[in-house]
């Protein structure tokens, strides 16, 4: 779908945009698996290729945000390890999903999600917890991060196997990611301007328009993390991972 101009948009579109601009604003406050249903909502809005390019803008301000509150508790020799992978991964995504039609574009989006949320599953149920230090899970998940994130925004679920694996605590958790989503971000808003032609000035003023809900969703969302205990912070994000896996595939 082509965003030509913001009165052509229903008022549905715009219901399903602002509602996920404010789970955004709620997912980049630290319940990261609820990310899925944005992208969900949007494409729902505006078609899955199109709204990938929408949303990128606004990623990177949720992002900046998400960076303010919690930069103090990054662990940048995580991001380190894990960021070369998913730029690489990054390229590799940008030339594979340029060209997808729209109806294989969905169903690629489907089939990771339900990949993803098996493998967090898995993770999960594995008795043995170490953590994992060979170079080639960060490298496998590195790249998958990269590939998804481009194709769809959908890099979460495996940065999350990635840093829940690495065992961080809530706060370290989500001021590493914070940083990593921001550059990795940044470093997609060049190719969805220049090679896929997803973000335009149209696109743009949609963008605007939508902020007030991320940082309403931001606000909320800060308080919910306050309250969620260490021990349970992990099985919710497997629990609204899961949920919105099978709301992107039954949509």
């Amino acid at each position: 779908m082509s965003l030509l101009i913001t009165t052509d948009i229903s008022t549905t579109a715009w219901v399903l945009a602002f509602t996920a601009a404010f789970v955004m604003g709620v997912s980049k406050s630290g319940l990261k698996g609820i990310s899925i249903i944005v992208v969900t909502l949007m494409a729902l809005a505006f078609g899955t290729k199109a709204s990938t390019g929408l949303l990128v803008p606004l990623l990177v301000i949720g992002d900046i945000f998400a960076v303010i509150y919690y930069s103090k508790h990054t662990q940048w020799k995580y991001i380190i390890k894990f960021l070369p992978w998913m730029i690489t991964g990054i390229l590799i995504g940008v030339i594979v999903g340029k060209d997808l039609p729209e109806a294989t574009f969905k169903y690629c989006m489907g089939a990771i999600i339900l990949l993803t949320v098996i493998m967090m599953l898995w993770w999960d149920q594995k008795k043995s917890k170490n953590v994992p230090t060979h170079w080639a899970f960060a490298g496998s998940m590195g790249l998958l991060a990269g590939i998804t994130t481009m194709i769809g925004n959908l890099a979460g679920s495996f940065s999350n196997i990635y840093f829940l694996a690495m065992r961080l605590p809530k706060k370290q958790f989500i001021g590493t990611a914070a940083w990593l989503f921001l550059i990795t971000n940044i470093f997609k808003l060049p190719f969805h301007f220049f090679v896929w032609k997803t973000i335009t000035a149209d696109t743009l003023l949609l963008n605007l328009k939508l902020l007030p809900g991320i940082f309403i969703g931001f606000i909320a969302g800060t308080f919910l993390v306050k309250h969620i205990k260490d021990k349970y912070y992990r099985k919710m994000i497997l629990i609204l991972t899961a949920i919105g896996a099978l709301l992107i595939l039954v949509r």
